[in-house]
């Protein structure tokens, strides 16, 4: 191969390595064997640093050849070879290396590609080649970034730049950008691709680039109107281009745009397009899960954020994607803090924090040091060293310049020390956050301050404020998922304020401070009670009875028509423990596996620590439940003392009377579907509609079922469903073409007033914050569906269908959902439907 054949080779190799990356690596190779000697000459090690254009190793030496050092002439030159110049067997070789470097880092290779590019600028620095040395600096600033090392990218970026025309500059800002936005440096990323977007005209690859990085930067910055114009039109050039892997970078950040701009229904299904484009692409997919768990959990959704990180971190890992990956464990560590499992925190927190370090990121190692320290603190015993360390950890976060979290951190020392009976030092801390700290810490300091100074009404005056102001905050959120998550700051306030309700010992004061904080998590706006005497007299006979803890206590306030009573129930572990051993034995019994030892018991224990105090009270009144926590997932009808009676489950005293208050439409429409592999789905539907005249069969398709839902009275959907408890807005109905998600129902506009979900598990839920459970039942509740009849456990198709036809027979005779329930579960013997929302209103006959 002469010498202008082996360039020639080396940069048919170099425009190869993206689009077809093996093919280029074996050409790249045959240029080397020609180049030899060139090809085997010595590597940089990454920690090497610059010296303008001297390569200098940690040791001030360069470093020794690992395979056979280059021929060199008599004066210390390399030697040509067959009369060939060296510097010309050098450049061939050095773009060579170039290539072999870009295939590996299409092949997902990072430390492979960083190894091929120190390589080229090695051999293009000792022949004399500054221009080749930058191209390769060029192409390391990438690597470098995505391997964890963005500062160096940009020392590497800086070294190149005076050795590089115009238009390669232009490129060199695309790579650069990259490393300042990994450094969070977004304004200056922006700036970097508005320099290179002017200047690329042509040059499709590295404008589709440029594209993708300004639209990821301006998402950062909030301009989500632009930054959507920009990854669309990056689409639209590297589609036309056949730059697919840029094509599914593009498409698969609609997701975290998505996201980030509060449209999740927008963003699960971009994720699902996406998740199909990067099927081949396993690191750039873990990037795409990665960026859309961080906008989930700025979204406050932890559980959808950690389903998607536990599938990314080890594909991050695989590819030595060193700054994802350490960016994936660090967010990875706070969701675990956040749903409940600081041992796994600290596993993941640990080595992000290594990494942080050693990538000299060093802003980002209090972030990681703060969750180490809230696993220690959930994990044990509260220490008065382990309270310094949090003090000393919140002044790292001031220098690292996050005062938000320095100062939650300064109210967890106060907590920390007033938990070892320093109350001087409590208050101490309290007051200057009282003074200075913004939002809704600035009332929790306020409202235990005032408390420990004996001062009660100002104590309840800061609890009030601070719940107004998260309702505020949280009635702008349309989603009930993220509401209920974004208002979880809020939540120590509330319990707080019901700590010092319960200490008066009054059952109207508890109820409206448990009612209060229903009404903020539900999005009500204000932290606003029911009237308790408009609510005896909306329940007629009945009674209500609403459930609270108090730390693991159980507390209970029943309103009947002659009082308003408290009572102290028991620990809640107790119940709770009891619910999950009763829905088990039901889930059994129902799927016929064997019998069941022990659920009768189970359901007498619950009702003995539930309603033992109340029984006389509540008499045989039909009942409204309010549930608390895991309460959500019990089937409140098993309960021998409920048989035959009617039972509402409503998440709050406010929820119920407002469906009481709700005015009666005339009769509408009927829906009915039958979902696809469900023996008497068919049978179902059809019985529904003889019963219901004009009864309109709808296929089980996702467009078609959503569009039949607007405005129905009734909806029938008999199928198979999914309780998803991680993330309960995934749970789904499966339809012919796919699952149809409790997030696509958060679209409807005029939801069904009656929804009837013949459909395993589909009443369960997953409850953030009291007067919020989210799943199934909770979406169609949450967007105005006045009553929901599901199952909480799994039922077999034949049983679901019997309970079916009585309760639709009494339901077309005039009965209210709840009583036309109890009865077709007392005639049928089928137990685990219950009645959601208000179901004390008849529902009008279908129209013909």
């Amino acid at each position: 191969m002469t010498t202008d054949e082996a360039l020639a080779a080396a940069e048919r190799a170099l425009e190869l390595s993206g689009s077809d990356p093996a093919a280029a690596r074996e050409l790249a190779r045959d240029v080397l064997r020609s180049a030899d000697p060139w090809s085997s000459a010595d590597t940089w090690s990454p920690a090497d640093t610059w010296n303008g254009d001297t390569a200098v190793s940690r040791g001030g030496a360069v470093a020794a050849p690992r395979d056979r050092a280059p021929a060199t002439a008599h004066d210390g030159s390399p030697a040509a070879r067959d009369g060939i110049p060296a510097a010309l067997l050098a450049e061939a070789a050095a773009v060579a290396h170039r290539a072999l470097a870009v295939a590996a880092r299409e092949l997902g290779d990072l430390p492979l590609a960083e190894e091929h590019l120190w390589r080229a600028v090695r051999v293009a620095l000792r022949a004399g080649l500054p221009y080749r040395a930058a191209q390769a600096r060029l192409s390391l600033v990438h690597v470098l970034t995505e391997l964890g090392h963005p500062r160096r990218a940009l020392a590497v970026a800086a070294a190149a730049e005076p050795c590089l025309p115009p238009a390669e500059t232009a490129r060199l800002a695309v790579h650069r950008a990259g490393a300042l936005t990994r450094l969070g440096r977004y304004a200056e990323a922006l700036a970097q691709c508005d320099r290179a977007v002017g200047a690329l005209d042509g040059d499709v690859h590295y404008l589709a680039g440029a594209l993708l990085n300004r639209g990821l930067s301006r998402v950062f910055l909030g301009c989500f109107g632009e930054a959507e114009a920009d990854l669309r039109r990056c689409a639209e050039l590297a589609r036309g281009a056949g730059l697919d892997h840029v094509l599914a970078l593009a498409e698969g950040n609609l997701p975290f745009l998505a996201a980030r701009r509060g449209d999740l229904p927008a963003a699960f299904a971009a994720y699902r397009r996406a998740e199909n484009n990067l099927f081949g692409f396993p690191e750039r997919l873990a990037t795409m899960r990665c960026d859309l768990a961080e906008a989930l959990v700025d979204a406050h959704l932890p559980g959808e954020a950690r389903a998607l990180l536990d599938l990314a971190v080890p594909e991050l890992s695989a590819a030595g994607a060193e700054v994802a990956l350490a960016d994936a464990r660090l967010l990875l560590a706070r969701v675990e803090l956040r749903t409940g499992d600081p041992r796994r925190a600290a596993e993941h927190a640990e080595p992000a924090a290594a990494a942080l370090a050693a990538q000299g990121r060093t802003a980002l190692v209090p972030l990681a040091a703060e969750v180490l320290l809230r696993a220690r603190l959930a994990s044990g015993p509260p220490s008065r060293e382990l309270a310094a360390e949090l003090l000393s950890c919140a002044a790292d976060l001031d220098g690292a310049g996050r005062p938000d979290l320095s100062r939650e951190l300064r109210f967890t020392a106060a907590e920390t020390v007033l938990r070892l009976g320093d109350r001087a030092g409590a208050r101490e801390q309290l007051a200057v956050l009282a003074r200075h700290a913004p939002g809704l810490l600035r009332h929790r300091a306020a409202a235990l301050h005032r408390a420990l100074s004996g001062d009660r009404r100002g104590a309840f005056a800061a609890v009030r404020a601070g719940l107004t102001e998260a309702g505020s905050a949280a009635s702008a959120l349309g989603d009930p998922a993220i509401r209920a998550y974004a208002v979880g700051a809020g939540e120590p306030l509330a319990r707080f304020g019901l700590t010092l309700a319960l200490e008066k010992g009054r059952g109207r004061a508890v109820l409206a401070w448990a009612e209060r904080w229903r009404a903020v998590a539900g999005g009500a706006g204000r932290p606003a009670a029911p009237d308790v005497e408009e609510l005896r007299a909306a329940l007629g006979e009945a009674a209500l009875v609403e459930f609270v803890r108090d730390g693991d206590g159980l507390v209970a306030v029943a309103v009947t028509p002659e009082r308003v009573a408290l009572r102290r129930l028991g620990p809640f572990t107790a119940v709770a423990e009891a619910t999950v051993r009763l829905r088990y034995g039901l889930r059994r019994a129902h799927l016929r596996d064997g019998r069941v030892p022990g659920l009768d018991g189970d359901a007498a224990l619950l009702e003995r620590l539930l309603f033992g105090a109340l029984r006389r009270p509540l008499g045989d009144r039909p009942l409204v439940v309010v549930p608390t926590g895991s309460l959500h997932t019990l089937p409140w009808p098993v309960l021998p003392l409920n048989a035959g009676r009617p039972v509402t489950v409503a998440s709050a005293a406010a929820a119920w009377l407002a469906g009481h208050r709700a005015p009666a439409v005339p009769g509408g429409r009927t829906v009915a579907v039958a979902g696809p592999a469900l023996r008497c789905a068919g049978a179902e539907a059809a019985m529904v509609a003889a019963r219901r005249p004009g009864t309109e069969r709808v296929a089980a398709r996702r467009a078609e079922v959503l569009a039949a839902l607007e405005g129905a009275e009734v909806a029938h959907l008999a199928a198979h469903g999914v309780f998803s408890p991680g993330s309960p807005l995934l749970s789904s109905i499966h339809l012919d073409d796919g699952p149809l998600m409790a997030y696509d129902l958060l679209r409807l506009r005029r939801p069904p007033t009656l929804a009837v979900l013949s459909a395993c598990d589909a009443g369960m839920a997953r409850v953030p914050a009291d007067g919020a459970p989210l799943g199934l039942a909770g979406a169609f509740l949450s967007v105005g569906s006045r009553c929901v009849v599901a199952s909480l456990v799994p039922v077999r198709d034949e049983p679901a269908l019997a309970l079916m036809e009585v309760f639709h027979e009494l339901l077309a005779a005039g009965h209210p959902p709840a009583r036309a329930l109890a009865a077709a579960s007392a005639k049928t013997g089928v137990a685990g439907f219950a009645c959601f929302g208000y179901g004390d209103r008849p529902v009008p006959a279908g129209r013909p």
